[in-house]
């Protein structure tokens, strides 16, 4: 029962019998009504005036009257320029609260085997350092997405793309086996990918000495002493013989690729993250290689005398793009490519869904337009879900790199300032059950931050400022779902059946600011819808704000266990509940917990 929709089908009514034109109920515009304005929804009727020959102002009267006198929901009208302000019959509030508090998961729409089949790739690590800032927004980002997309009844698949081969790798590997000592993460007590960060930090070290030392030596440029490095020469021939197939040094990456990926697995969990399908470019750049040999055959790439493969995309508003190099190795186009052909061939894609930052902006409208051209479905309408940058304030929580912020340093960093923030609220709890509630605060404080800005802007995410419990914070939902806990349990009302079922038969009409928060509870459908068609979870997050602002008012301003009219007590008790369960849906959609005392 969204009141909007109701209020649409009922105009749509009155405009053909007031002027005999049939007008869609989805193409009339409904909206909610000004502040400064009196009622609770407005509807544009200029797009009648063709039909009704007579003033937007003459046009609303007559549409208002008709509503009053044939739409029960309608109390009166009032009329501004040429917007009709419709007043609901408080009422009818009631009805609607019971209708939104009967529906198991109102705003979620059901998949069905007819639904889309959407795929979303994020986090894309490096298999030779830990996760960082940045991927913690893409991760947030990626899996919140792939959760509002499920909401929209469409089938999603959550798949990752592991960069497991490369120089970069080898250069972990390399040091390893120089400087290593045999170490593993049991030996040395840190997380594999930790471990593997430090060896990739460490070459880069040696490397940037025996550079300065071949320059001094010889008197030559930086560039000309990286050509005669043999420190980088070992590290090249390491790719060579894994790209051969040698059993020693793929047996060393396969043992240090498995610590990285024990380590990612220990984040993704604690970052409340997950992916159906894994894939690793060690397995697709063959692929990506062999379907570019295809499309030269057919015409569609060229080959330079170097021997190197190109696609021309002039004719599109691009430009020549490298696709295999003349040594007959893959780019990461080509990878890419492969990856989407074993992608294809595991699931029936109807959309493509790239989770990634918006300095790849060009590679993707390339892709796109390559797989296309490869006969891929999906191809030409592939999303890029382009994101900016995200940056701490200077000098806070920098790594042990001193260059980037540590994933899991962050989650530490976030979860002591919750418990200090929280200082105090959490006496009463076990220190078990404290310390899950502090991770729970500062790891929703984090992922509302991260999220409830416009993911194409560039952010900055100050720690402190995310964990205040007042204003625009995760920790703000989280208390605000944690108080109507509390009045719930005080009132011996925490089962949701038995609130509704202890509901009177003549629901009263609800108070003024009971009325604004059930139809702001009413548009949780609409909200979900356009965070769908827009990739946009900041739509929910700022949703969320909205709803516990507006509840904090009413509680502020109904009383509601101190009530004396029972009919009114136990409404207001069920309108708490279905803020709490809407915020709870809600904020899951962003991966956030909401605990149940703070």
């Amino acid at each position: 029962m969204q009141v909007d929709k109701i209020i649409a089908e009922a105009v749509a009514k009155g405009v053909n019998a007031l002027y005999g034109a049939d007008v869609q109920a989805d193409k009339i515009q409904v909206q909610a009504t000004r502040k400064e304005f009196e009622g609770n929804l407005t509807v544009v009727v200029f797009p009648f005036l063709k039909a009704s020959r007579k003033s937007p102002e003459a046009t609303a009267t007559e549409l208002g009257e008709w509503l009053v006198a044939n739409e029960p929901a309608v109390e009166k009208f009032n009329v501004a320029k040429g917007f009709l302000n419709i007043t609901i019959d408080p009422a009818y509030w009631a009805q609607v609260l019971r209708h939104i508090a009967a529906e198991e998961r109102w705003g979620i729409k059901p998949v069905t085997e007819q639904s889309e089949l959407y795929m979303v790739e994020y986090s894309s690590p490096n298999t030779n350092k830990p996760l960082h800032l940045g991927h913690v927004r893409n991760n947030l980002l990626g899996y919140s997405l792939a959760r509002i997309l499920d909401a929209n009844g469409h089938k999603v698949v959550k798949t990752n793309i592991v960069n497991d081969r490369g120089i970069h790798i080898c250069k972990s590997m390399l040091a390893w086996q120089k400087w290593g000592n045999g170490a593993t993460p049991e030996s040395t007590g840190k997380k594999g990918d930790h471990l593997i960060g430090d060896f990739y930090v460490a070459f880069d070290k040696h490397y940037r000495q025996e550079l300065r030392e071949i320059m001094n030596r010889e008197g030559i440029s930086e560039d000309e002493a990286a050509a005669k490095s043999p420190l980088m020469a070992e590290a090249r021939e390491m790719l060579r013989r894994w790209e051969t197939g040698d059993p020693e040094v793929r047996e060393l990456w396969k043992t240090m690729n498995s610590w990285v990926y024990a380590g990612f697995d220990e984040t993704y969990k604690r970052l409340g993250v997950d992916f159906d399908k894994i894939y690793y470019e060690s397995d697709t750049y063959l692929e990506g290689k062999e379907l570019v040999l295809k499309g030269l055959e057919e015409g569609k790439m060229y080959r330079k005398e170097d021997g190197s493969v190109w696609a021309d995309l002039t004719g599109d508003g691009l430009d020549h793009k490298l696709l295999l190099r003349s040594d007959g190795t893959s780019v990461y186009m080509t990878q890419d490519i492969g990856t989407a052909k074993l992608r294809f061939r595991d699931f029936p894609i109807d959309k493509m869904v790239y989770v990634v930052g918006n300095e790849q902006n060009y590679h993707f409208q390339v892709l796109s337009l390559l797989l296309d051209r490869l006969g891929f479905k999906w191809g030409k309408d592939l999303v890029h879900f382009s994101y900016g940058m995200v940056e701490l304030p200077e000098g806070k929580m920098k790594s042990r790199e001193g260059t980037v912020v540590d994933a899991d340093d962050l989650m530490d960093e976030m979860v002591r300032t919750a418990a200090e923030a929280a200082e105090g609220r959490f006496d009463s709890m076990t220190p078990e059950e404290a310390a899950d509630t502090a991770r729970m605060v500062g790891l929703g404080a984090l992922k509302y931050f991260l999220l409830k800005v416009d993911p194409k802007k560039n952010m900055l995410f100050n720690p402190k400022e995310s964990i205040d419990f007042n204003g625009n914070t995760g920790p703000f939902l989280q208390y605000t779902h944690a108080r109507i806990c509390s009045l719930l349990r005080k009132a011996g009302m925490e089962n949701f059946a038995d609130l509704l079922a202890a509901q009177p038969a003549q629901a009263p009409a609800p108070a003024e600011k009971a009325v604004a928060l059930i139809q702001r509870l009413g548009d949780f459908p609409q909200i979900v819808e356009e965070a769908g068609r827009n990739f946009s979870p900041a739509l929910i997050a700022n949703y969320c704000y909205d709803l516990a602002k507006l509840y904090n008012q009413f509680y502020h301003d109904c009383p509601i266990l101190r009530e004396e009219n029972e009919a009114v007590k136990m409404q207001r008790l069920l309108l708490s509940a279905v803020v709490a369960r809407t915020l709870r849906e809600a904020t899951a959609l962003l991966g956030m917990e909401m605990p149940e005392r703070m």
